[in-house]
């Protein structure tokens, strides 16, 4: 289980991603195995090149043969036209694998939905140019295929940085960011810098605005490996490079930074916490809590306490002030300390559990899926207290 995060202090692009992966030490040929499943005629260009003295992967498409410019190279007068079916139908018609294929329909969707927004048309209708042409869909294949063949599972990103000036686009030119990234970035944390150059394309904003699981800063994890991609420019004022970290955040030592995010409810139906706490949950929330509280006017009420990663703090305070009454949510940071964990399944007299299993100092704790065993103490009508033991006995004779 790997964890991915993207530095995005020089932007985003298809290109970038391809090269920060290989730059991470993904094989050029491996990556240029899948993307022969597209079978479009693409092969991928790998060189080592300088941006501002830091060394970086630059990785080019080029079709039978020909590579474009930059993602916006067209020509005007006749831009190339192609629908979300269209893009849809290449992708399940080739022989990506299904996982990357599912990514990749997730992530051309979302630049069909940004450009129908933008242009006000339907979904189905709107015309992808430039993002719906050959070289971006091997961008995304090649992105989704190459952040799977590195064993990545979760996906993080810092703020995205764009730049200023305008861009020519078949629709003609655009002030920067364009606005399909714009519509793309809606709830993502965007700088605004003074480089004259566009920074963040809309293939790179649909790539990792999909990937994502959350913006912010890094979450706490053992470094394994740093690549570095770059773009098609030089620029002279920072190096205009994506920087990928890997890592497994199991083998993060010492304390792990976490955000405690706290708001006092008094005034609504106790029947709405359920679904609150899974709406939570679903949004990164680590742990959560209720505690009894008596606030001012004398009235009672609760105290919602949120234990999350940092990257999830703005999805998790959304959560909150959407779902509960509360008009605000205060936030802190804290350390914890956790133990090394791990999960191994067991096989009892009444069927499959899993097992999470800490370790401290050489010794071993176990504690049984609640999940599991209710669901089989459901099924067998047995006491779950029944599973629980037979999960814990199957569990102290597996081997260390």
């Amino acid at each position: 289980m790997t964890t991915a995060y993207f530095d995005c202090l020089s932007g985003v692009s298809g290109d970038m991603v391809l090269g920060a992966v290989v730059d991470a030490g993904l094989e050029p040929d491996r990556l240029q195995r899948e993307v022969d499943r597209l079978a479009v005629g693409a092969r991928l260009r790998c060189e080592s090149v300088s941006r501002c003295g830091l060394r970086a992967t630059r990785v080019r498409v080029e079709i039978d043969g020909q590579a474009p410019d930059s993602e916006h190279h067209v020509d005007p007068g006749h831009p190339p036209h192609t629908h979300l079916k269209d893009l849809l139908a290449r992708i399940d018609g080739s022989a990506l694998a299904e996982a990357d294929k599912a990514a990749a329909r997730r992530v051309f969707r979302r630049l069909a939905e940004a450009e129908a927004e933008v242009h006000g048309v339907d979904v189905e209708t709107v015309g992808l140019h430039e993002a719906g042409s050959l070289d971006a869909v091997v961008d995304i294949t090649g992105a989704v295929a190459g952040l799977r063949l590195l064993g990545v599972t979760r996906v993080y990103s810092s703020a995205l940085h764009c730049g200023t000036g305008t861009v020519e686009c078949a629709h003609g030119r655009y002030p920067l960011p364009a606005p399909g990234v714009l519509a793309l970035c809606r709830g993502v944390p965007l700088v605004q810098t003074d480089l004259q150059a566009e920074l963040v394309t809309p293939t790179g904003a649909a790539l990792i605005t999909t990937l994502a699981e959350g913006f912010g800063p890094a979450p706490a994890m053992r470094l394994d490996t740093v690549g570095y991609g770059a773009g098609a420019r030089d620029l002279a004022q920072a190096p205009n490079v994506l920087r990928l970290r890997l890592s497994d955040p199991a083998a993060a030592a010492g304390g792990q930074r976490c955000v405690v995010l706290e708001a006092n409810v008094d005034d609504m139906n106790p029947e709405v916490y359920g679904y609150l706490f899974e709406r939570l949950l679903e949004a990164g929330a680590r742990d959560l809590y209720v505690t009894p509280v008596l606030m001012k006017k004398n009235r009672p009420g609760h105290l919602l306490s949120v234990l999350a990663d940092p990257v999830h703090l703005e999805a998790v305070s959304d959560v909150v002030l959407g779902e509960t009454t509360s008009l605000g949510v205060r936030h802190y940071e804290v350390e914890r300390r956790v133990l090394e964990r791990s999960t191994l399944s067991v096989e009892t007299e009444f069927g499959p559990v899993r097992v999470k299993v800490a370790r401290l100092n050489g010794r071993r704790r176990v504690a049984p899926e609640y999940e599991d065993c209710a669901g089989l103490a459901r099924s067998r009508r047995v006491p779950i207290l029944s599973v629980y033991g037979a999960a814990v006995s199957a569990a102290a004779e597996e081997p260390e």
